[in-house]
């Protein structure tokens, strides 16, 4: 169906869904059906009732969708919420978001936390920050930097994998960590890390790291200070 008109809200209110060429909300409004578009931009407070499917949507306040997001480009300066799946091939956040079932996508650039009830897939995936993800964290290149208490996974699997402690103060000792029951990629580099499986071709624990089992079959090298209770390489 053609794009051919605007929805623009000023003020608050509930306005039906429908196909827009761009959707601007100032102010409180709902959108009480299904909605496609080729722009949403927010300023301020949305819920959407059903689900979204957006060209580019931009959040500068709080958005909440009750349905499923599907998006080429997501921009959070703020918070967000998706009760359904969330498949956005490019992710940046500054802020917060949450996500009732998966997130997946091309890349994720995020400054901040998110929490996903199911799995997390992108090709590239950065974090400055925090995250709770309930199912798979993957990626093809993972990145993350650590801050906001302990970060946690089922499961995280790439190709490369790093994993840095990051606080705001050099000094404070509540850094960043993260928790994961199985870790598995081609090229690892953990810190501040429990986990009870890490598997990989080359594996380097640095330091703050508490690991059951690492299983690698190329190259190991492990800090001091890092506890690593079995460590096996496979031929």
């Amino acid at each position: 169906m053609t794009k051919n008109h605007n929805l623009i809200i000023n003020g608050s209110g509930s306005y039906p869904g429908g196909n827009y060429e761009k959707v601007v909300v100032r102010g409180e409004g709902t959108i009480v059906s299904d909605i496609d578009c080729s722009v949403f931009k927010i300023y301020g407070t949305s819920e959407a009732l059903f689900n979204v499917k957006v060209g580019s949507m931009k959040v500068m306040g709080e958005a909440e969708v009750k349905g499923n997001l599907d998006a080429d480009e997501l921009h959070v300066m703020g918070t967000m919420s998706v009760d359904g799946k969330a498949p956005i091939k490019h992710l940046k956040m500054r802020g917060m978001l949450d996500v009732g079932e998966s997130l997946t996508g091309e890349s994720a650039d995020i400054k901040g936390s998110i929490s996903a009830v199911g799995n997390v897939e992108f090709e590239a995936f950065t974090l400055h920050g925090s995250f709770e993800i309930k199912g798979l964290l993957s990626a093809d290149i993972i990145r993350m930097a650590l801050r906001h208490g302990c970060s946690t996974a089922e499961e995280i699997g790439g190709g490369k994998i790093i994993v840095k402690r990051k606080s705001f103060l050099p000094f404070l000792k509540d850094e960043g960590s993260l928790f994961a029951k199985v870790i598995e990629g081609d090229d690892i580099y953990l810190e501040n890390t429990e986990a009870e499986i890490v598997r990989g071709k080359k594996v380097e624990i640095g330091p703050g790291c508490t690991i059951g089992l690492v299983e690698y079959s190329a190259d190991y090298i492990q800090d001091k200070d890092s506890v690593v209770k079995t460590k096996t390489k496979q031929v």
